[in-house]
């Protein structure tokens, strides 16, 4: 059966965690550079056909294609990194540190940014004719989106903080287990139908995710959007970040390494060392 068992992936997100550690600053620059323009690319994708179609769960349903198409070809998102590094060192890997760690996702945040940029200039000129035109109706939509989500957020005062942060932490429930749910099979179509699932609930349910974010609001601005870079990095880049981090992290990489790589005894093992005759 191509079916992986939680124990045994559970050590596949150890050595992963590990291996990206160490990995040379050049591959894991060019690695989290394709992730980024690969899940831009699909960004624009689900934008268009939500715009085009006036239906979003078909976008949502379409949109997994690019994180599927970045994870088989063994590309790197921040969002992943987060969930995967750390556990290296809860297994007390010999080398990795903290700062080891944080220049880890300080590269990749970097590959990542520089990645879906690229990708907002190709689209931008695609939907302006070399900017010599107005924006499209697809381009209208990005501009909209790129407002609602930081000047609507800012809006609403605490309220609106609290509210991204939260869709921040669920967003990255979901990535991160569609990251680990590719080591549930050794097949593509496993991996694929794994990795689908979370992807479609995450987009679909509208949460914050700091990558595909770092195409939809730099695209925003390129193409006219009422608010700026500032509003972008304070009220969505920048809690967007954190509570990516600490949803993949606490409820994805922790969860899963506490009871599938660290499995407590069962109960009934316990019962049964107490309950045995004397020698």
């Amino acid at each position: 059966m191509s079916y992986v068992k939680p124990a045994e992936f559970a050590a596949q997100m150890v050595e992963a965690g590990e291996s990206k550690v160490f990995m040379s600053t050049k591959d894991t620059l060019v690695r989290a550079f394709m992730a980024g323009a690969i899940l831009a690319l699909a960004a624009a994708f689900a934008v268009t056909i939500a715009t085009n179609t006036g239906n979003f769960l078909v976008a949502a349903l379409l949109f997994p294609v690019g994180f599927c198409i970045l994870y088989l070809l063994g590309f790197d998102l921040l969002t992943g990194v987060f969930t995967l590094c750390p556990l290296a060192w809860y297994a007390g890997r010999p080398g990795v540190t903290w700062p080891a760690i944080l220049r880890n996702w300080g590269l990749v945040f970097l590959g990542n940014f520089a990645g879906a940029m690229t990708t907002a200039i190709f689209i931008a000129i695609t939907l302006t004719m070399g900017f010599s035109e107005v924006p499209n109706t697809v381009g209208v939509k990005l501009m909209d989106i790129g407002h609602a989500r930081t000047i609507g957020y800012a809006e609403a005062g605490g309220a609106g903080l609290l509210t991204l942060f939260v869709r921040a932490v669920m967003c990255n429930w979901m990535v991160s287990t569609g990251v680990v749910a590719a080591m549930m099979s050794t097949s593509v179509s496993g991996k694929i139908m794994a990795m689908w699932m979370p992807i479609l609930i995450f987009f679909y349910l509208g949460f914050e995710h700091s990558i595909v974010n770092m195409f939809l609001f730099p695209i925003g601005i390129l193409l006219g959007a009422d608010f700026t870079w500032g509003d972008y990095l304070l009220y969505n880049e920048i809690p967007t970040v954190v509570g990516n981090l600490v949803g993949g992290l606490t409820f994805v990489g922790t969860m899963i390494y506490a009871t599938h790589y660290k499995t407590s005894p069962s109960r009934r093992q316990a019962s049964d060392t107490v309950g045995a005759p004397a020698e």
